[in-house]
């Protein structure tokens, strides 16, 4: 829960900044906020700035999956052009968070799959829908045990001590 609760508040952190045009910090990847280093080729977080996107080229990444809504409070309105621009591909998945389905999950399968050997960057607002998207997946088509998959998802947040129908659509097969 506490991990819940400090991702809760790193949010309302980047909103706040956002709102005040501050940067925030822009050494290293680590400092995009909820960042996860999966494995060797993909890596997870919440909104990264247009700034920090710079970072995610120069790391090597080569396409970006986001399944934040381009609607959403703290999404970059042009992202899609930004990461063009950089030469990075970008598939978008929005994912309403109140709503998550199979068909999402189906369509998150489809685009991380089809990237090949790429470098993947999969982020939404605070890495929240991105966290359990990959406890699934993990379970569902790696075979993974939960108790394996739920070491990422934990350090960003317990889907059913906040919203229900997020430990529905991870438990729904």
């Amino acid at each position: 829960m506490a991990n819940t609760f400090t991702t809760v508040l790193g949010y309302m952190g980047t909103r706040v900044r956002q709102r005040l045009g501050v940067e925030g910090k822009l050494e290293s990847l680590s400092d995009i906020f909820n960042f996860i280093q999966l494995d060797d080729r993909v890596a997870t977080s919440g909104q990264p700035t247009e700034a920090q996107f710079n970072l995610v080229k120069e790391a090597g990444y080569t396409t970006v999956i986001n399944l934040a809504p381009k609607s959403h409070e703290n999404a970059l309105g042009n992202e899609d052009e930004i990461l063009e621009s950089m030469g990075i591909r970008y598939i978008h998945l929005p994912v309403v968070f109140t709503s998550p389905t199979r068909n999402d999950f189906e369509r998150f399968i489809r685009a991380l799959e089809s990237s090949d050997d790429d470098r993947i960057w999969v982020h939404c607002a605070a890495n929240m829908r991105v966290s359990a998207f990959f406890f699934k997946y993990r379970t569902e088509r790696l075979g993974w045990t939960t108790e394996q998959a739920q070491a990422d998802l934990h350090r960003i947040w317990e889907p059913g001590k906040l919203m229900g129908v997020w430990q529905d659509f991870i438990d729904k097969a």
